[in-house]
């Protein structure tokens, strides 16, 4: 039996999207590792897999599933690519779409120069809604590392676990190597996704992300939100922002406490294909 999908990204942050409306897909975690080596699989930082609606007032429900087997709750590049197949595969010509994810519900706008706007939700700001180990919320939180030294940091969830860092220069910053030691850090008990944030100036940062179950990434939708949510509350960014990161640029808005964050990016589909895998398993059938 043979498994179709579409090779997407949004600005480099790439996705395999799965249709699970015709027929179920539950990909194992061992399946999706398989599927994600960029050397023997298919490659992609995302897999995400659309569903019917299982509650009222949602259009699809879909999951997210990291290179590493995980499951996420939010992608916001990742939630473009879903509108841009939705339409694509003809399983809605709706303008506006509802969604839900396993955390998440959120609404997907095609704009006439075919980006798409999504509602990524309110962002929660008390550490057990993160979740992080905090006492108190607070705008700047300090963190010790593992050789002693004090780190600064903002924390919130966009649907998913997010630390702030503000670095001087993005291109000097050690992602990679403070990315993992965050990760792994004992006040985030569900990992977290780390942001290097580099303010220009009130309108425009530059940004380089290190995901959870991905490592760095040439963007990310919740990852931009998060960042441009910290600055905001740090005064240092105003309510609309262009994040500029390695695969491209996305704009941010947000008015501030209770207010939604809404994000406007590109989706483009790479290719299409079918996979015939061995011994792997696709719902109850074995492919």
């Amino acid at each position: 039996m043979k498994l179709a999908f579409t090779k997407m990204h949004g600005l480099g942050n790439d996705f395999v999207v799965v249709d699970g409306t015709r027929r179920p897909f539950r990909p194992t975690p061992d399946l999706i590792r398989r599927l994600a080596d960029r050397y023997r699989g298919i490659g992609f930082d995302q897999l995400l897999v659309v569903e019917p609606p299982t509650v009222a007032g949602v259009d699809f429900d879909y999951r997210i599933y990291n290179a590493d087997g995980g499951e996420a709750g939010i992608s916001g590049n990742g939630a473009r690519c879903f509108a841009r197949f939705v339409r694509d595969e003809g399983l809605s010509a709706s303008e506006v779409l509802r969604v839900r994810t396993i955390t998440t519900r959120l609404e997907l706008r095609h704009l006439p120069d075919g980006q798409v706007r999504v509602d990524v939700g309110v962002p929660r700001f008390e550490p057990r809604d993160i979740p992080f180990t905090a006492a108190a919320r607070a705008e700047r939180y300090t963190l010790t590392l593992e050789n002693g030294a004090p780190l600064e940091i903002g924390s919130v969830s966009m649907g998913n676990p997010h630390a702030v860092i503000e670095v001087p220069d993005v291109a000097t910053a050690p992602v990679a190597e403070l990315g993992a030691e965050l990760q792994r850090h004992p006040a985030f008990p569900e990992s977290v996704n780390v942001q290097f944030l580099q303010v220009l100036d009130a309108r425009n940062a530059r940004l380089r992300i290190y995901e959870r179950g991905a490592g760095e990434t040439q963007a990310s939708g919740s990852g931009a939100c998060a960042a441009a949510v910290v600055g905001k509350l740090w005064r240092k960014l105003g309510p609309e922002v262009t994040m500029h990161m390695p695969g491209g640029d996305l704009r941010i808005e947000w008015a501030g406490d209770g207010q939604t964050v809404w994000m406007t990016g590109p989706a483009v589909a790479v290719y299409r294909g079918e996979l015939e895998w061995e011994g792997a398993w696709v719902g109850e059938q074995q492919i």
